[in-house]
């Protein structure tokens, strides 16, 4: 009796997605450890909210909130830190003054500068290190299909 390959898909679409989501959970908590992110006295989610709030601001708390995937609470105990830190700071919508404002500090964007330019470097220099030319053209490859999986639109079914 032979094997129908359709029915072992699933099964290897699963392990490979336990597979990817491991590597992509190390490599995160590398990349946190090799930018200093740990000195900084900041959760990863406070500095991705920074990090949003430096490249879109000034935002309003509702859209931080959709781009991140948290609740409106969550972003609130997140803007509450940040702003006692002195890294943002608020101010009145100007097209509704019911809504605040969120904006950066200079210093949250040096802190944000830093931190990315920390991981772009030790992410170049293990690439430079570690792997060969072929295996960079792989990663090139890799990086197309982690875009493609990150902007699938599963939501009628099949992409």
């Amino acid at each position: 009796m032979t094997t129908n390959p359709r029915s072992q898909q699933p099964a290897a679409s699963a392990a490979t997605a336990h597979r990817l989501q491991d590597a992509m959970k190390r490599l995160r908590a590398r990349l946190r450890a090799e930018s200093g992110q740990h000195t900084t006295g900041l959760t990863p989610t406070q500095l991705g909210v920074l990090a949003s709030v430096v490249q879109e601001g000034p935002v309003t708390a509702a859209r931080l909130a959709s781009m991140e995937h948290v609740s409106a609470q969550a972003i609130a105990q997140s803007l509450a830190v940040l702003k006692a830190a002195g890294l943002i700071h608020s101010e009145p919508d100007p097209k509704d003054g019911r809504k605040k404002l969120m904006s950066a500090d200079p210093s949250a964007t040096e802190l944000v500068d830093k931190l990315l330019t920390g991981r772009a470097s030790f992410l170049a220099r293990a690439i430079d290190q570690v792997l060969t030319p072929d295996q960079r053209e792989d990663v090139e490859k890799a990086i197309e299909l982690l875009e493609r999986l990150a902007d699938a639109d599963l939501s009628g079914g099949a992409i």
